[in-house]
C-alpha cells in the first residue's frame, strides 16, 4: 500500500471506494463479529462457534476474491484489516471475561493482544504526525498471527463439542500465539523505526 497523506488519500480515484462483492464480505465479517460475541454471551455456543466459522471464512474469501474478480480497491485493503480486528479482539476478550463451558482465555493473554493493537495504532499515528505520511502494509506474519487466532478459537469450539480436554495442547497452542503476537510487534516496531528514518 503506498504511504497515506492526506494528499494522496484525496487523490484516490473514486473506483477504489466502490462497494465491491470482496469488499461486502469483509462487511459482514464486520457484521458477524457482534452477532458471536453476543452468542456466546447468551450461553449459544452452537451458534457461537458457527457464525465464527462463517466469519473466520469470510477473511479467506474477501481477499481471493478481489484477486479474482480484479477487484482490489483501497477500501477494501483499509477494511480488511479492520475487520480482523473487529471480530478477534472482541472474541478474546468475551472469553476472557465469561464462564466457559471448557477452556478459558487468560487475562494476560487479551492484555498482550490489545497492547499490540494499540502499540500499532498510535506508532502508525506518531509517525503521520511525525513524519506527514504512513506506509501502512500488513505483513505476512501478521497474517499468519491472524489466521492462527481465528483457528486457535474455532479449536476451542471444537474441543467443547467433541468433549476434548487437550492442556498440553491448550497451553502449547496459546504459547505459539503469544510468540506470534509479539513477533508481529517487533516487526511492526521496526518498520516504523525504519519509516521515521527514511
Amino acid at each position: 500500500m503506498k504511504k497515506l497523506t492526506w494528499r494522496t488519500i484525496s487523490r484516490i480515484p473514486n473506483h477504489e471506494w466502490r462497494l465491491t462483492f470482496s469488499t461486502m464480505i469483509t462487511i459482514m465479517r464486520i457484521m458477524l463479529a457482534p452477532c458471536v460475541v453476543f452468542a456466546m454471551l447468551s450461553g449459544s455456543w452452537g451458534k457461537a462457534s458457527t457464525l465464527f466459522i462463517i466469519a473466520s471464512m469470510t477473511d479467506f474469501l474477501d481477499g481471493n476474491m478481489a484477486r479474482l474478480l480484479n477487484e482490489q480497491t483501497f477500501l477494501g485493503a483499509c477494511l480488511d484489516p479492520i475487520a480482523d480486528k473487529i471480530l478477534l479482539v472482541p472474541c478474546f476478550m468475551t472469553l476472557a471475561f465469561i464462564k466457559t463451558p471448557l477452556f478459558s482465555i487468560p487475562l494476560w493473554f487479551v492484555a498482550m493482544v490489545l497492547v499490540r493493537e494499540c502499540i500499532v495504532l498510535l506508532g502508525a499515528l506518531g509517525i503521520y504526525l511525525y513524519h506527514g505520511d504512513v506506509e501502512i502494509k500488513p505483513t505476512l506474519l501478521s497474517k499468519l498471527t491472524t489466521m492462527m487466532q481465528m483457528i486457535f478459537i474455532i479449536w476451542l469450539f471444537a474441543c467443547y463439542f467433541m468433549h476434548w480436554e487437550p492442556i498440553k495442547t491448550y497451553f502449547a497452542m496459546l504459547g505459539i500465539l503469544l510468540v506470534l503476537v509479539v513477533s508481529s510487534l517487533l516487526q511492526y516496531i521496526y518498520i516504523g523505526i525504519n519509516q521515521l528514518k527514511g
